[in-house]
């Protein structure tokens, strides 16, 4: 191999390392497994709504897990004190419901579920540190 070449392919691998690093660091736009605490939402007897309440950190998750029908009705809001905690809710197939896929900074939510099992709300900070509390209804 040339030297030009070897150079050319280097300074391509160099691009595509700190490209990924930075990737990396943003976040990766995927949701990784959570590192924060996995709580599965119980309604009170004859309840349609839950309040949780809970705190996450920097570069962490919380995860929580609900059952619900297609066709229902769920109504997610989330407030925090700094205004900067944030979710995602997961059908049970994994995909993120529209308007609340990573990055839309998701605070409410009202829609009709496409599925029937168990669905997963995310809650993130999008800075610092958040103490939240998070209202999911079901109906």
């Amino acid at each position: 191999m040339r030297l030009t070449t070897i150079m050319k392919v280097g300074l391509i691998a160099s691009i595509l390392l700190s490209l990924s690093v930075n990737i990396v660091a943003q976040g990766g736009g995927s949701l990784k497994a959570p590192e924060g605490k996995t709580q599965r939402v119980r309604f009170a007897r004859g309840r349609t709504t839950a309040v949780l309440n809970g705190a996450v950190v920097r570069a962490t998750q919380d995860r929580y897990i609900l059952g619900a029908r297609e066709g229902q009705t769920m109504i997610v809001h989330v407030t925090s004190r700094e205004k900067n905690a944030v979710f995602t809710i997961l059908d049970p197939s994994g995909t993120a419901l529209a308007g609340t896929d990573e990055g839309s900074d998701a605070m409410d939510w009202t829609g009709e579920l496409p599925l029937s099992g168990d669905y997963s709300i995310w809650v993130s900070p999008t800075r610092g540190n958040a103490t939240y509390t998070l209202e999911v209804t079901i109906r």
